[in-house]
């Protein structure tokens, strides 16, 4: 320990300021003590599990349809989000499942139907023959801000009706779905999650439903995500109308590529990187435009491109089979070629 950090520590251990430093504030009067406090946190927390509890459903999956009650493979969580008896749930949840039950706060079990699946947001809505189901209403979650309550209830390990408190800790995070697409505006937050907490609801103090739990990293502690519920409200209508979310695409194997220096400068440009054609699709709507390997993508519809991700953002938005404009670089020459996405069958990374 050098001398400057030796009488650092010395000051500080005999709590006297430091010259130059600043004084600590004085502590806040808010006219509550602990205990208020505390009161008042654990009233808002009960009332939240009276009211969103009976919502909350364990999601029991088996490979054999016909298998006999028990025969469990999987489970996870999920939240009846209508009284017509949809439930929503994480598609990794019941991916592959070829018998899906639910078993409500009551006890009671009942066979469950996927209603539609969407893997690049990690969501998935099952539907029961069972109407007048408790449920829950979405939030927004995009008025949330950090540091405010969140409360997970879920069936953590089987364990029913766990009930875990934390808070939002950050906000706009973002990961890869299993099929390779980014997830967005991801919540994180700390109340503790565990394997079988996936497809339960996050809750705010005022009993909405704010996100969608879906993945822990392992081996740490209080960092544990949520889908917000913003993009499930909008996942859910798609999947119970037509089990699938339509997403446009172009056909294309590309990816990021580092622009040199003088073409940025020679050509005005306002990004560093370019999506890089690796492939193109011959029947797809890059290969009837005219895309060719090697071109070097830089906007859509005047909207920068530099990664794989802005391209699938995009897509994500534009509706399908309306024109677009792709900004390219060939030859070192700018140009623009006219596309008409269409819809994805499937969801593919590449757009």
């Amino acid at each position: 320990m050098n001398k400057t950090s030796h009488k650092f520590f010395q000051q500080v251990g005999e709590s006297r300021p430091v010259s130059g430093a600043h004084v600590p504030a004085a502590p806040l009067d808010t006219g509550e003590s602990d205990a208020d406090l505390l009161d008042a946190y654990s009233r808002a927390v009960i009332q939240v599990v009276r009211s969103v509890g009976p919502a909350v459903v364990s999601v029991v999956v088996g490979k054999n349809p016909r298998g006999r009650h028990g025969e469990q493979t999987g489970a996870g969580s999920g939240v009846v989000v209508a009284p017509e008896g949809y439930i929503m749930t994480n598609n990794h949840v019941v991916q592959g499942a070829g018998r899906i039950e639910v078993r409500t706060s009551d006890g009671t079990t009942i066979l469950a139907r996927l209603a539609g699946a969407d893997p690049a947001t990690d969501l998935a809505v099952l539907r029961v023959d069972t109407g007048g189901l408790p449920y829950a209403s979405f939030g927004d979650s995009g008025s949330l801000s950090v540091g405010q309550l969140a409360i997970a209830i879920g069936n953590p390990l089987g364990f029913d009706s766990t009930v875990s408190t934390g808070v939002l800790s950050a906000l706009g995070r973002a990961f890869r779905s299993r099929d390779g697409r980014l997830i967005e505006n991801i919540i994180q937050h700390t109340a503790p999650l565990n394997p079988g907490n996936s497809g339960g609801p996050l809750v705010d103090s005022r009993g909405r439903v704010i996100g969608i739990n879906t993945a822990i990293i392992p081996m740490a502690q209080s960092l544990c995500f949520s889908i917000p519920s913003n993009t499930a409200a909008w996942v859910l209508p798609q999947l119970v109308a037509d089990g699938r979310v339509r997403r446009g695409y172009l056909g294309i194997a590309g990816q990021s590529r580092p622009l040199e220096r003088s073409l940025i400068t020679v050509l005005g440009l306002t990004a560093n990187q370019a999506v890089e054609v690796v492939s193109v699709s011959r029947a797809s709507p890059a290969g009837r435009a005219g895309l060719r390997p090697g071109d070097l993508i830089i906007a859509i519809n005047e909207t920068d491109v530099a990664c794989v991700d802005d391209l699938h953002r995009f897509l994500t938005t534009w509706p399908i089979a309306e024109p677009a404009t792709l900004t390219l670089i060939r030859g070192g020459r700018r140009i623009t070629l006219p596309i008409v996405p269409a819809e994805a069958v499937a969801c593919p990374a590449t757009g």
